[in-house]
């Protein structure tokens, strides 16, 4: 079915995504897969390419889409190559860059977006603990007021970005007696003393990002550090949220199209038996199931998408997508594993690297067990 939230811009903007993934991505991804880290040169490359100022005003280096599509359209493009790339892109672009732009003053916008927009400046966010989860509302880290500055203390995990950022915006309690009415956020120079990057995390899947541990101890912030209004940075992480949860969407459903066409290909070449392996009934029947998981899928992700291009997306119907592709996801590479019988699970086979990096998707973002608890409380339960 021809898919028509997109017009000739978007389509010309896709283009140019992939001349750029095929010129300067895919020939280095190895490479970063083994230093578990894209390179500076990757991200100052995609800011000269404009992908990083999609949500950035143009007097701040941006190009201010405006248009939530063009997003969606270069989330697809990242998730086609592997999951990583999209992860690290979208937190840094997509989910830390809102809060600066919607949420700073003009003399914070003037020290941080420039730079956000050329791939100088590396952003990731800090709201994960390593007691806390999804439990946001409860985190540890304080913010503790001394004259015009801010001491800050606590710890984050599974921190995307986090072995390079140089920007970390860190959500911390600053009035503990408020519980989640006293949560704020600091934008974090790395440099800062007080400030370390733990371990850079080994995880299952993803190698080519850096997932880091966070410490601060006795970190001094400026107030000028302060983003948005003081004790309200709960409630502006709620308000973003459905953002990220829609950009995780977007690449589940595009990474998981991506193998399942692949593997179609794969079924067609590969000779069992005499004949090519989508002959056989049972893989013809289970591909049709897949495809048409996958289609029906892309049918909601798509009106998920107009309706936060119109600034109408609930953080119901994000959650909805969120754990619904998730699911379909590793369903759908799972049994594309199986149809490539022992070399699935080969990590040379693309195959297996996807599977592997798509089982986080039911945990991040908050799990899927969060997400459907939002959608039962919607329905009054």
């Amino acid at each position: 079915m021809k898919r028509e939230i997109y017009d000739e811009d978007h389509e010309a903007f896709r283009a140019s995504v992939k001349q750029f993934l095929d010129r300067e991505v895919t020939p280095h991804l190895e490479t970063y897969a083994d230093r578990h880290g894209l390179d500076r040169d990757f991200w100052l490359a995609a800011g000269k390419q404009g992908f990083l100022g999609l949500e950035i005003p143009d007097e701040f280096g941006g190009s201010e889409a405006g248009d939530y599509r063009f997003n969606a359209v270069l989330t697809e493009e990242l998730a086609k190559v592997n999951m990583t790339l999209p992860s690290c892109v979208g937190i840094h672009a997509d989910i830390t860059v809102p809060y600066l732009v919607h949420l700073t003053d003009d003399e914070q916008k003037a020290r941080w977006l420039p730079g956000c927009a050329s791939g100088e400046i590396i952003t990731a966010i800090g709201m994960t603990e390593p007691g806390g989860g999804s439990d946001l509302a409860n985190l540890k880290t304080t913010a503790v007021r001394d004259g015009d500055d801010w001491i800050i203390n606590g710890s984050k995990t599974f921190i995307t970005n986090g072995g390079s950022a140089d920007i970390v915006l860190v959500a911390a309690r600053t009035a503990p007696e408020k519980k989640a009415k006293g949560i704020s956020l600091f934008a974090i120079d790395t440099t800062l003393e007080g400030f370390s990057v733990g371990r850079v995390l080994d995880k299952v899947g993803q190698d080519e990002s850096d997932t880091a541990e966070l410490a601060f101890e006795d970190v001094r912030v400026s107030g000028a550090d302060l983003v948005g209004p003081l004790d309200t940075g709960f409630i502006s992480m709620m308000q973003f949220l459905p953002q990220e949860r829609l950009g995780s969407a977007i690449t589940n459903l595009a990474h998981a199209k991506q193998i399942l066409e692949e593997t179609v290909q794969y079924a067609k070449d590969r000779q069992a038996f005499g004949q090519p392996i989508g002959a056989f009934q049972n893989t013809q029947f289970l591909l049709a199931d897949l495809v048409t998981r996958v289609d029906v899928t892309q049918a909601f992700v798509d009106q998920c998408v107009i309706a936060h291009t119109k600034k109408e997306l609930t953080p119901v119907d994000a959650a909805k997508a969120k754990w619904w592709t998730s699911q379909v996801q590793n369903d759908v590479i799972d049994h594309c594993v199986q149809v490539h019988g022992g070399y699935g699970y080969m990590n040379e086979y693309r195959v297996a690297r996807a599977w592997r990096d798509a089982r986080v998707t039911k945990i991040w973002a908050g799990s899927n067990e969060i997400m459907k608890m939002l959608i039962g409380r919607d329905l009054g339960l």
